[in-house]
């Protein structure tokens, strides 16, 4: 028993302490590069002296290489052969990458995103079947918002391979609408009602200058297409404005919208 308190002290006098210093220093370690990573991010933030998009990116890729350094760090510390960690580390690198292909394409993919930078931070993008302004881009994967809220992660394979349309890139953006009004209607006077409003609104631009004509002669009668210019940030407000006050306009204005009519001969036979 004494031979056994005496090797059980003699572990935690020596290799004991050395794992408990250990766990300090890993706690401490990953600590303070989050603290730092946060800093860092936040600092440049404020000044915007490099791209946030690509700064986030590169300072969390960073972060993670630096905690691994930390822990072969502290598994030498230990006593540990790290020539043997490092090689079994490389072989379980090579079984992984080729397990895990999709992730490797999803890599690719966000290093392709970051050079050739279809979007960015904050813009308001349509790609992989969802609609949403971008919060975060990371190696994996490229997190939206919805209009609704909903969160999308969309891994970086598809966004750097599918068609993004990007609705912030520009300044000015064209609000199209249609418009049916019956035959019997005049389709001239119509045109008057709708670019008068779009010339009274203030958020619709000038320049381009709004424009109102006949697109197509449909089954229920002539069919109005409207395109009125704004500004990018406006867009939804300026269009929902348009809709409402085009419509009340035409309908003080005696317009009807128009509509299918079929007609029926009776035969006597």
């Amino acid at each position: 028993m004494s031979e056994l308190l005496s090797t059980i002290g003699t572990w935690a006098a020596s290799t004991g302490i050395k794992i408990v210093i250990s766990i300090v220093i890993l706690i401490v370690a990953f600590k303070l590069l989050d603290f730092l990573a946060n800093k860092l991010c936040k600092a440049n933030d404020k000044t915007q002296k490099l791209d946030p998009t690509i700064f986030k990116t590169l300072v969390g890729a960073a972060k993670v290489l630096l905690k691994i350094l930390v822990v072969v760090c502290i598994i030498g510390y230990l006593g540990i052969d790290t020539t043997a960690i490092a090689a079994m580390i490389a072989s379980l690198g090579v079984a992984i990458g080729l397990a895990v292909n999709g992730a490797v394409a999803n890599m690719a993919g966000g290093v392709l995103l970051l050079v050739t930078r279809p979007f960015k931070l904050g813009d308001f993008i349509e790609c992989g079947g969802s609609m949403g302004t971008v919060e975060e881009i990371t190696l994996n994967h490229t997190r939206i918002v919805t209009l609704d809220n909903r969160v999308v992660y969309i891994p970086n394979g598809t966004a750097s391979t599918a068609t993004v349309i990007n609705y912030s890139e520009k300044d000015i953006r064209r609000v199209d609408l249609t418009y049916s009004i019956p035959y019997t209607q005049d389709f001239a006077k119509a045109e008057e009602v709708i670019l008068a409003v779009a010339e009274a609104e203030e958020k619709v631009l000038k320049d381009p200058a709004p424009f109102a004509r006949v697109l197509n002669q449909g089954e229920t009668g002539h069919e109005i297409t409207a395109r009125m210019w704004c500004n990018s940030s406006e867009y939804w407000d300026t269009y929902f404005d348009l809709l409402e006050k085009t419509k009340k306009a035409l309908g003080e204005a005696g317009f009807t919208a128009g509509h299918q009519q079929v007609d029926v001969h009776m035969m006597n036979k």
